[in-house]
C-alpha cells in the first residue's frame, strides 16, 4: 500500500476542497459521502444557512485554482442592512469600501462546484456510502448504502474525517480513544425561509416601487448587496442574497420561551409573530407559512474536542472537529483554512503521519476555539446591539481610531473577515480594543465628546503594531 493513498470521509465543502488540494499534489484520494451526488439528485435544501465567503475562504479557493469558477455564484455584500420594527433600514458597512466586502454563496452550488473540481483533479468520490464501522487494527472500514448493502474498503492507510458535526468517523475514533468531546447547545434554533426573486412575487401584493423595479427587469426584491438583519433583542431574522435573485432567509429563535419555537405550533401563531416582528418582510415571503411548516428546525451549538486525531491513522477537520454557531459567517472559512493547512503539512513530509496530525491540531485548535468564542459574541451583537446608540458610538470611535492608527488599532471584524491573521490573535486583540472602546465612550453620546488625544495615548499604550 502506498503511503500516498488517503481516504476522506465526507464530500461536503471541506472534504471536497481537501480532496482537490491533495489530488492536485499527487495523492491517491478516495472520498466516501453518505448523501447522493447533488449534481444528479439535486441539492436538498430546507436547512442551509447561506455561506458568507470571506478572505480565508477565498484563499483556499485560490490555492485550488477555483477563484474564477466561484464568481458567477457569489453575490457581494457590502455590510449589514438593519431593519427596525417600523421597516426603516440602515446600512452598516463591513469595511472602508468595496474592496472590503464579503460574498453570499449558495451552499448547494458551491458544493457541486467543489465536487467537480475534486474529480477533475483525480479524486475518486463514492456517493451513497455511509461509514458504519472501522476496524482500526486491520485498516478496514465498512460503508453502507441506503439499501443497507455493505461495501468494505481496505484501501486506506490514513482516514480523514470531514463528515460534519455528526461525524461518523469521530464516533468510531471515540470508541477507540477518549477525544474529550463536549457539545454546548446554544438554546436557540433556526428555520429556513425564502424571499423569491422579484419576478416570482405576486404583483398584487407589491408596492408601486417594486412593481416598477420588476418592470425594469430587476431581479431582487430588496437591496442585493447586503446581509439583511431584522434584530429583535433575543432573536432575529437574516436574509442573504442568491445569484438568481432570491434570498435565503433564516429565523433564529430560542427553542423555548416567549417567543420560542415551542410557542409557534400553528399557522395562526406563526402569522401573528411574523406580522408583528417582521412586517416589512412578510409581503416578500408569500410561502413563509408553508416553509415554516415543512422545513426542519435546525439546532445550534458548539462542538469542542480535546483531541482531533488517533495517532497517525485518522484525523478530523472542519465541523467534525470544531462545529461552531454561524453568527460570524466563519464556519466554512475556518474549515477551508483547516484544509489548506492540513494539505500543506501532508505534502511537506508525510513520513510520520502521527507527528503531522499532532502539529495540525497544535496549529489549528487555538484558532478554532477563538472563532467559536467570537461567533457566540457576534450573535449577541447581531440580535441585540446593531441598532443601539451606544453600539453605534463605539463603531464610530472604532472607525476613527482605525484611521488614526493603521496597523495598530484594527477592528476585530476586519481581522477575522478581511485578513488571514490567526483567529486567536484577532480574539485577543479584539478583547483589548473592546475594553478601550467601552472605557472611552462611557457616559458619552457623540464622537465630539471624546478626547481623541487621550484615546491615541490609550491605544499606543495597550496595543503593539500588528505584524505585516
Amino acid at each position: 500500500m502506498s503511503r500516498k493513498a488517503i481516504t476522506i470521509v465526507g464530500a461536503g465543502l471541506v472534504g471536497s476542497l481537501l480532496a482537490t488540494l491533495l489530488a492536485q499534489r499527487g495523492f491517491a484520494v478516495t472520498v466516501h459521502e453518505r448523501r447522493p451526488d447533488p449534481r444528479k439528485a439535486g441539492f436538498v435544501g430546507g436547512r442551509s444557512i447561506n455561506l458568507a465567503l470571506a478572505e480565508r475562504g477565498w484563499h483556499g479557493l485560490r490555492v485550488a485554482g477555483l477563484t474564477e469558477a466561484m464568481r458567477p455564484i457569489a453575490v457581494m455584500m457590502r455590510g449589514r442592512m438593519v431593519h427596525d420594527v417600523h421597516g426603516n433600514t440602515n446600512l452598516q458597512r463591513y469595511g472602508r469600501d468595496d474592496s472590503e466586502v464579503i460574498w453570499s454563496v449558495n451552499r448547494g452550488q458551491l458544493n457541486m462546484t467543489l465536487l467537480s473540481a475534486a474529480e477533475a483533479a483525480g479524486a475518486k468520490i463514492h456517493f451513497d456510502q455511509r461509514l458504519t464501522t472501522v476496524d482500526w487494527d486491520n485498516s478496514r472500514a465498512v460503508f453502507s448504502d441506503e439499501a443497507g448493502l455493505s461495501h468494505t474498503s481496505t484501501d486506506w492507510t490514513t482516514l480523514i474525517g470531514a463528515d460534519g458535526a455528526g461525524s461518523a468517523l469521530r464516533q468510531a475514533m471515540a470508541a477507540r480513544t477518549d477525544l474529550g468531546e463536549r457539545f454546548e447547545p446554544l438554546g436557540h434554533a433556526y428555520k429556513e425561509l425564502e424571499i423569491p426573486p422579484l419576478a416570482d412575487l405576486p404583483a398584487a401584493t407589491l408596492p408601486e416601487a417594486l412593481r416598477q423595479a420588476r418592470a425594469r427587469g430587476d431581479r431582487f426584491a430588496i437591496e442585493p448587496n447586503a446581509l439583511h438583519i431584522w434584530p429583535r433583542g433575543g432573536y432575529m431574522c437574516i436574509a442573504l442574497p442568491n445569484a438568481e435573485g432570491s434570498f435565503t432567509v433564516t429565523l433564529f429563535l430560542p427553542t423555548a420561551g416567549n417567543p420560542g419555537f415551542d410557542q409557534l405550533t400553528s399557522r395562526d401563531a406563526v402569522r401573528a409573530f411574523f406580522e408583528r416582528e417582521f412586517a416589512d418582510a412578510v409581503p416578500l415571503m408569500p410561502g413563509y407559512l408553508d416553509d415554516f411548516a415543512s422545513n426542519p428546525t435546525g439546532m445550534l451549538g458548539t462542538l469542542y474536542l480535546d483531541r482531533w486525531h488517533l495517532d497517525g491513522r485518522a484525523v478530523l477537520l472542519g465541523d467534525a472537529a470544531h462545529a461552531i454557531v454561524p453568527f460570524h459567517g466563519q464556519g466554512m472559512n475556518c474549515g477551508f483554512e483547516d484544509a489548506v493547512e492540513l494539505a500543506d503539512l501532508i505534502s511537506a513530509d508525510f513520513s510520520d503521519p502521527a507527528a503531522v496530525f499532532a502539529q495540525f491540531q497544535a496549529r489549528r485548535k487555538p484558532n478554532a476555539d477563538a472563532i467559536a468564542a467570537m461567533a457566540l459574541d457576534n450573535y449577541i451583537e447581531m440580535r441585540d446591539r446593531v441598532d443601539d446608540a451606544d453600539y453605534l458610538l463605539m463603531r464610530a470611535l472604532e472607525r476613527a481610531l482605525a484611521a488614526r492608527h493603521p496597523g495598530r488599532f484594527v477592528p476585530r471584524y476586519w481581522m477575522v473577515t478581511f485578513s488571514r491573521l490567526p483567529y486567536a490573535v484577532a480574539h485577543a486583540r479584539g478583547d483589548i480594543q473592546a475594553q478601550l472602546l467601552r472605557t472611552l465612550t462611557a457616559g458619552r453620546h457623540s464622537l465630539d465628546e471624546i478626547d481623541l488625544t487621550q484615546a491615541d495615548a490609550a491605544v499606543e499604550q495597550a496595543l503593539a503594531p500588528l505584524p505585516a
